[in-house]
């Protein structure tokens, strides 16, 4: 009887070659490569770490507590992904594009894709609390030309820094949030109210982790866009207050000096007016 392959003993030098060979083959599945190489770098960051039973007990509590905190209005996975570069990384090798488009950022935890559909003109902000700030905008390709009925999908925090779905008994649904059609120039406009920088929140277990490391968790004023049309790579972005002082140290890395503006003062309120550039999605492409 011909024996089969010596099987590996497990060792700290074996163990990643270990978890790779269980794993079949596939020329149609990238999967089994990737868990191979998410393996791979685990095992070598705990053979640089070398964690006590007891050490690695407590990031197995933590991954639990995080899913925990989780829920249909709280996205903290997300925020982990967010806060550690992780989601940054994915829009910049996902998303390249010619200087002159509008970048893409990263959602983050607090976009709800059920957002009414509002006339040109509304207010999103249902309480009424905060400087007023008039919104006005174009969707336009790379080569000017106006994209109508494009949506575009906007939400921000309220004066305090706070998104109406950390705080649903606070706030009235849907505030300052709404979705809107261009015109046939590509143009919108809406008012809202001027946004606030806030500290990313540490109630949960991914900011008080980060908080007790030492690490910055303010995010600067901003408002977010989502922007589709047909034919067209969606944009995911912000807008930044040029004025805020913490652009430089944004927890989630999604400053970028293309998306910083300036709110020009008028009367009692604020004025904003942007510019959204759209590529033309490539075939086969996700938009």
């Amino acid at each position: 009887m011909t024996p089969g392959p010596m099987a590996l003993n497990f060792s700290e030098a074996t163990s990643h070659d270990m978890f790779a060979q269980r794993l079949p083959p596939s020329r149609d599945n990238s999967l089994p490569q990737v868990l191979a190489a998410a393996v791979t770098h685990l095992h070598t960051l705990i053979r640089e770490v070398r964690p006590t039973q007891a050490e690695w007990r407590q990031v197995i509590e933590f991954l639990t507590d995080v899913g925990h905190a989780s829920d249909e209005r709280r996205q903290e996975w997300v925020l982990l992904s967010d806060l550690l570069g992780a989601s940054a990384l994915v829009e910049e090798i996902n998303s390249r594009r010619p200087k002159t488009a509008t970048p893409n950022t990263v959602r983050g935890p607090f976009f709800r894709a059920d957002v009414p559909q509002l006339a040109l003109g509304s207010n999103i902000s249902l309480d009424g609390i905060g400087e007023t700030l008039d919104v006005s905008g174009r969707a336009q390709d790379l080569d000017g030309d106006p994209i109508a009925n494009a949506e575009i999908i906007t939400w921000q925090a309220n004066a305090q820094g706070f998104y109406e779905n950390q705080q649903p008994d606070l706030q009235p649904e849907f505030n300052l949030r709404g979705g809107f059609r261009t015109d046939s120039d590509g143009r919108f406009h809406y008012r809202t109210i001027k946004p606030c920088g806030y500290g990313v929140p540490d109630d949960g277990p991914v900011g008080k982790l980060l908080r007790q490391a030492g690490y910055p968790l303010r995010r600067p004023a901003h408002l977010h866009f989502m922007i589709k049309a047909p034919g067209f790579e969606t944009i995911t972005t912000h807008i930044y207050d040029g004025s805020d002082p913490h652009l430089a140290e944004d927890a989630i890395f999604a400053v970028k000096p293309e998306l910083v503006r300036t709110f020009e003062p008028r009367g009692k309120g604020w004025l904003l007016d942007l510019t959204f550039v759209m590529v033309r999605a490539r075939q086969g492409a996700e938009i």
